[in-house]
């Protein structure tokens, strides 16, 4: 199963549209999960007509009308696999004891906000993982997200992948 993981496109507000090499990434992926900062719903919707199944949640710069249509939290199983996605999980200090105590039965958490990727795991094997952003990549050398294949409970060929910059 081919998994594309986005976050904090903040479309309009930091791009005009994903940039096309994401578009063919979800089109490609059998599921597309976003970890929140979409800003408007037109987004969503655009990604929605495109993708195979989609995992998504609210970030802090989402308003009432996707906070409406997305969770705070979303959970799923893919391919036996335990997922959790969720925009914020605070300071990056004491991040996996955090997470692990909040996410027990989870296998991985994803998770936006910083604009900073991050893979990492916790001392009870939860990996957590952030795409870092497509669009914004504020202090990052680039703009970024992640591909991944879930096959019989277990991640495998994680990358992160850097986008040209515009």
């Amino acid at each position: 199963m081919r998994v594309l993981v986005l976050s904090d496109t903040h479309v309009p507000d930091r791009a005009r549209d994903l940039p096309a090499p994401v578009w063919r990434e979800i089109a490609e992926a059998d599921v597309t999960i976003h970890a929140g900062d979409w800003v408007e719903e037109r987004l969503l919707d655009r990604i929605e007509a495109v993708a195979g199944r989609l995992v998504a949640v609210h970030g802090n710069n989402d308003g009432p009308a996707l906070r409406r249509r997305l969770p705070e939290v979303a959970r799923v199983e893919l391919d036996g696999l335990h997922v959790a996605v969720v925009h914020e999980t605070g300071q990056a200090r004491g991040r996996e004891r955090r997470c692990g105590r909040l996410f027990p039965d989870t296998d991985l958490l994803i998770f936006g906000h910083s604009h900073i990727p991050w893979d990492s795991e916790t001392e009870n094997g939860l990996r957590l993982l952030n795409p870092g952003s497509p669009t914004d990549r504020r202090r990052q050398p680039a703009a970024t997200y992640l591909t991944m294949e879930v096959a019989a409970a277990r991640l495998h060929d994680v990358r992160l992948h850097a986008l040209p910059r515009r």
